[in-house]
């Protein structure tokens, strides 16, 4: 495994970061028991990944918590997430107080290293920013979390509204960022700003169903092509990414999309999710392997560097 430092945290951590949300959920959501997905954390251990991502709304902090009842604390990274709450919440300040301490019972510690707002849209963020933000802060104080962080509701905000909004504030130590290579907008939209201020980026979208599905990939390929975004000629193509995995380069598609978001300046760790021991061995071989040729790099941004209006999913 390699590591970094996160951002301007004090934070050292794998450059694969597991998370426990996505369709698996650690196999939670296609019939793992909870027995098999505790292994898939464990597993993650095993591979050096120190950075487990979990969320209140993805049902999976208990697990997390049991994987890692005998891990000593300083040797991993925990993230959680809470959702903003209804706009008509009477007590909001309190509800995310109240939200970490049930998230901290059920990890099964006393603090966790990056606490995000979860999935902040466009017209939630001032909200955030100027009500949750100092709540999180005190938290901190508290010593019942490190960093404060923010997730984009990609799927919703493929163009980074949210996050456009969010690296002009001081803030923010952490931001998970979706990025692939069939969406790169966050290039030119957020990185050169986490950058500019040290912001750790954890980047999420690297595979998902688009570049792990062939018949989702057609599909997401035929919307770019109507909307404009996608030559049709490219489109139509009968393997329109085979140059990827052509001549003894990437052995799959998803392994490229891996490697192309893990050597992307300004993304500091790539998030992969699975039930599955096999699946997270692969991905996270494909983590460790070299860039990609910088050939296949230009043609990708030639072919999707415009492209803001799809998250992969």
């Amino acid at each position: 495994m390699e590591y970094t430092r996160l951002g301007r945290s004090s934070l050292r951590v794998s450059i694969a970061g597991l998370g426990c949300g996505g369709h698996s959920r650690l196999g939670t959501a296609t019939g793992n028991s909870e027995q098999e997905s505790i292994a898939v954390v464990r597993q993650a251990l095993d591979l050096g990944i120190n950075l487990i991502d979990t969320a209140e709304a993805y049902g999976t902090e208990a697990i997390v918590g049991k994987a890692l009842r005998d891990v000593r604390r300083d040797q991993v990274v925990i993230a959680t997430k809470k959702l903003l709450p209804a706009d008509d919440h009477p007590d909001p300040a309190g509800a995310f107080r109240r939200g970490l301490e049930h998230s901290l019972q059920r990890l099964g510690t006393d603090y966790v290293d990056i606490y995000f707002l979860h999935g902040v849209r466009p017209e939630q963020y001032r909200f955030a920013h100027e009500v949750i933000v100092p709540v999180l802060t005190s938290l901190r104080e508290q010593g019942k979390l490190r960093c404060i962080g923010i997730t984009e509701a990609f799927s919703r905000d493929p163009g980074h509204r949210t996050l456009q909004q969010a690296v002009r504030a001081d803030c923010w130590d952490v931001m998970m960022v979706g990025f692939s290579l069939l969406n790169q907008s966050a290039r030119s939209r957020v990185f050169p700003h986490t950058q500019a201020r040290n912001i750790g980026v954890l980047g999420m979208f690297a595979v998902r169903t688009a570049l792990s599905q062939t018949a989702r990939l057609r599909a997401v390929l035929a919307e770019l092509k109507d909307s404009g975004q996608l030559a049709a000629e490219v489109a139509e193509a009968a393997d329109p990414l085979g140059f990827l995995t052509q001549r003894g380069k990437a052995a799959s598609l998803p392994e490229a999309a891996y490697r192309y978001c893990r050597h992307e300046p300004g993304i500091d760790v790539v998030l992969t999710g699975t039930g599955k021991l096999e699946h997270l061995q692969a991905n996270v071989a494909a983590l460790l392997k070299p860039p990609l040729i910088e050939e296949d790099v230009r043609r990708l941004s030639d072919l999707f560097g415009q492209v803001d209006s799809v998250s992969g999913n």
